[in-house]
């Protein structure tokens, strides 16, 4: 069994005490904690790496937390990237407003518990290792099947990934007959469609993981 690679968490706050502090709690993740002083450095360290969650200061000189968001959300490489918000206690609705509009995940107020930040961050890391362990699925189901055909996987698999579209479509309005109709001398034909429909999904998943990024 592979063991996932550990993943980057990017600490965005202006004091080096509230990092130290955020480091202290999530240091038993045994993840990569990555530091930034600023909004501006928050963006510089998304150019470099990839990040499985942000935690995000509002409070901040220069480019507050809301900015540094929006500027996340508007690249395409990091606007999927989970951020939750960490901002005190005075916070006011026009605050939570500016920050939901910033699609950001959660929001927390200091001082906030460290076992449910914890907890938090720890969903997120795990989402963030799923995905990586499909992608490199995705590739080497991609290599297997180019060095067997002989040719690009993408192209087998687009094929692939119609011909499944068909079926499930086909599928789809059988079960719809089935439902209608269904008698009791019919439950070895609803069984043969259940049969076939997880076979279906099984296949799907496989095209799909096929299909999938490189």
């Amino acid at each position: 069994m592979n063991v996932p690679r550990k993943a980057n968490i990017l600490l965005v706050d202006d004091r080096d005490e509230n990092l130290t502090a955020l480091e202290a709690i999530l240091t038993s993740l045994d993840q990569n904690l990555v530091r930034a002083s600023s909004g501006e450095d928050a963006l510089k360290a998304l150019l470099e790496e990839d990040f499985a969650v942000i935690l995000l200061d509002v409070v901040m000189p220069g480019m507050d937390g809301f900015e540094t968001a929006a500027h996340i959300k508007q690249r395409e490489r990091t606007k999927d990237v989970p951020i939750i918000f960490l901002t005190g206690a005075g916070i006011d609705r026009h605050q939570v407003f500016r920050g939901y509009a910033s699609r950001a995940i959660d929001y927390l107020t200091k001082p906030f518990d460290p076992w449910v930040l914890r907890s938090k961050v720890e969903v997120f890391v795990e989402l963030h290792q799923v995905k990586q362990q499909l992608r490199e699925q995705s590739r080497m189901l991609r290599r297997e099947l180019a060095e067997e055909t002989g040719g690009p996987a993408a192209g087998v698999a687009g094929r692939l990934s119609r011909r499944v579209a068909e079926v499930n479509t086909n599928l789809e309005l059988l079960r719809g007959l089935i439902v209608t109709e269904e008698r009791d001398d019919d439950s070895r034909t609803v069984e043969a469609v259940r049969d076939l429909d997880r076979s279906v999904a099984q296949l799907t998943t496989l095209v799909e993981a096929l299909s999938g990024p490189e």
